[in-house]
């Protein structure tokens, strides 16, 4: 009586368990999510929609920026002036001499400078702004790549997490199975009554088992809506690509070589490079500060002041003043740097400095870029050879499975050892797939260094 009575309230909870799983499923999977998306959709919305890919987009758009404003240093300077003054007392007048009276008068000029030269900095500072940017576009393009790296990632963990709710599912419906028969065997007297507790007892996991594999279908779903920057009122399901078969004979590309290949067209690479090369500009240009600066300018000047009259005592007219006040000058200044308390040299070792830093850089992207590679291909092989053996492992189990589940119809074995064989099974199979996806994860990323498009 305390068993059966333990028995229904172990049921009814694990009823409760999957209605609450049920709910969770059905309230995520709404009408809008029936859409499907492919990977290359996926990848698509979040290369528009990303806040990452966007900031680093803005960097890209400030260093346009920058290049023009470089360009602009280098075309003529022209500026204008214009005050408005009241004067009281003695004040200056017309023919030079103080009078007192009151007056007001409006001052004017213009102002040009050009510079002709000054030791080819302007000209290397628009050459080191260009090679910012385009190291700023590499960038933009390395963190699409992460990006759809991540994607393709969570792509292949929910196509994992549904296949092994799919396994989940068969063992339940083997199980419900089995069930029957043990009922029949347990009426016909030919099992004890325990036997048919551990059989339902196992159902009651295993129910239980597939409410947490359709949650992780859920949550995997959630970190793909969250890389997409989708409200997960809009969501979808993907759609499931028909992937390659594992054979044993399947042979990968050397890491070294893919390395040799990756290094001369990974963008974090080549903006690495950008950035030693933009370094030594900056040193030309902290050079140039040390050789003369030549400018051209030219100025005009002109003045009204409403008191000022000529011999007569006649007030003199506005036009008449603008152009007896007109003054205009022109020409060339010679800036030659003599000792300007070292801060010229000290840019010069800055820069030299600033050099060294970024080709450490680049040697650091070069390690990280071949320790990657080398990692992700040596799990790769191993994931290969684990799927060949979980392959064994899986059809061996099958057969054991097969074998001990005719025994325990006859009343060979007990409930125990028929539940472990079964779990054996179910393990072999979630390791078959975990292997067969992440071999497959792994090599795409190994392509993907190696310049090819990520596609399933």
């Amino acid at each position: 009586m305390y068993i059966s009575r333990n028995k229904k309230q172990y049921k009814m909870k694990n009823f409760l368990t999957l209605f609450i799983g049920v709910l969770f499923v059905v309230s995520a999977t709404s009408s809008k999510a029936q859409n499907t998306w492919d990977l290359q959709k996926c990848i698509d919305y979040a290369i528009d929609n990303n806040i990452q890919i966007k900031q680093q987009g803005l960097s890209s758009k400030y260093g346009e920026t920058q290049v023009k404003q470089a360009k602009n240093n280098k075309l003529p300077n022209l500026n204008a002036q214009l005050s408005n003054d009241f004067s009281f007392g003695r004040s200056l007048t017309y023919d030079n001499t103080y009078d007192n009276i009151n007056s007001a008068s409006v001052n004017g000029g213009m102002g040009a400078n050009f510079t002709i030269s000054n030791g080819l900095t302007l000209s290397n500072i628009v050459k080191q702004r260009q090679l910012d940017l385009e190291a700023t576009l590499y960038e933009l393009q390395k963190t699409k790549d992460d990006i759809q790296l991540l994607i393709a990632g969570v792509f292949l963990e929910i196509l994992f997490a549904e296949e092994v709710a799919l396994v989940s599912e068969a063992n339940i419906e083997v199980t419900k199975q089995q069930i029957e028969r043990t009922s029949q065997l347990v009426e016909a007297g030919s099992l004890a009554k325990g036997s048919l507790y551990e059989i339902e007892a196992q159902l009651a996991r295993e129910e239980l088992q597939a409410v947490n594999d359709q949650n992780r279908i859920q949550l995997a779903y959630l970190d793909l809506y969250q890389l997409l920057e989708l409200p997960i009122s809009e969501s979808f399901k993907i759609e499931k690509p028909s992937l390659p078969d594992l054979q044993a004979n399947l042979t990968m590309m050397n890491a070294l070589d893919i390395f040799n290949n990756a290094v001369n067209i990974r963008p974090e690479i080549k903006a690495a490079q950008l950035r030693v090369k933009s370094a030594l500009k900056q040193l030309e240009v902290a050079k140039g500060y040390l050789y003369p600066t030549l400018s051209l300018g030219a100025n005009y000047y002109n003045q009204y002041n409403n008191q000022y009259k000529d011999v007569f005592g006649e007030k003199i007219d506005f036009g008449e003043q603008l152009k007896n006040n007109s003054r205009s000058s022109v020409g060339l200044s010679l800036n030659i740097p003599i000792f300007n308390r070292n801060q010229a040299k000290n840019n010069i070792t800055n820069a030299e400095l600033q050099i060294t830093d970024y080709e450490y850089r680049l040697q650091s992207q070069r390690n990280v870029l071949r320790k990657d590679l080398e990692q992700v291909y040596t799990n790769a092989l191993a994931s290969l050879n684990r799927y060949l053996s979980s392959e064994k492992a899986v059809h061996s189990m099958t057969e054991a499975f097969r074998y001990t589940e005719e025994k325990f119809n006859v009343g060979m074995i007990n409930s125990v050892d028929y539940n472990i064989n079964k779990s054996q099974l179910t393990n072999a199979q979630s390791e078959l797939l975990q292997a067969k996806y992440e071999y497959i994860f792994r090599t795409k990323i190994l392509d993907f260094y190696n310049g090819v498009p990520i596609t399933l």
